[in-house]
């Protein structure tokens, strides 16, 4: 069996250990002038805590499907052969782009919890800043409609919160919106969830 290749720094970022397939590419991307036999197996991911997106070379006879999550942390990987690049949003592959908001929604769900606490503890960035501004559609009036339940007691759901806060049906939907302008926009002064 071929050892992985494992090409991460160790840098001050975090790394990520999963990561949610996005796309796969069996003979590597189309635009690949090499003949097919030549070409590697790839997927695009989504890294599943700071939603780092990678394209990864997957081992021979893998064939992940969308919102598979697979190992990418150090050591042995069973279907991620290597980590070739990160991604910027533009980087992605038409399929990848559809796919990233429902395999964003999917990551925030399966760890619903620290998503909602971002409700609870949400706290101001400056004199006239709240960090729940910086969530689409969240203006003045929802923050202090949000403060003031919490202050009544602790979120326990998306589901809590839609009922407790009108004008929220759907809170996982707004940090996926929120998500995905951090992804599209990583010079923004401000980061909620990316790294």
């Amino acid at each position: 069996m071929e050892k992985p290749k494992v090409e991460r720094s160790e840098g001050k970022e975090k790394l990520e250990d999963y990561a949610y397939v996005l796309d796969f590419m069996p003979y590597g991307h189309p635009d690949d002038k090499r003949p097919i036999h030549r070409r590697e197996p790839l997927a695009q991911v989504v890294g599943e805590r700071n939603f780092t997106l990678l394209e990864v070379s997957i081992r021979k006879g893998k064939q992940p499907l969308v919102m598979d999550r697979v190992y990418i942390g150090k050591g042995e990987r069973d279907v991620v052969y290597k980590i070739k690049r990160r991604l910027r949003y533009e980087d992605l592959t038409p399929a990848a782009k559809t796919e990233l908001p429902y395999v964003i929604e999917h990551i925030i769900k399966q760890d619903e919890k620290k998503y909602v606490d971002f409700f609870n503890k949400a706290d101001s960035i400056t004199t006239r800043m709240h960090q729940l501004e910086l969530l689409p559609g969240v203006g003045k009036k929802m923050m202090w409609a949000i403060i003031e339940e919490r202050k009544k007691r602790p979120f326990e759901s998306f589901e809590d919160i839609a009922q407790r806060v009108k004008g929220i049906q759907r809170p996982e939907k707004l940090i996926v919106s929120r998500i995905i302008y951090e992804i599209k926009n990583p010079q923004t002064k401000y980061k909620l969830f990316t790294a």
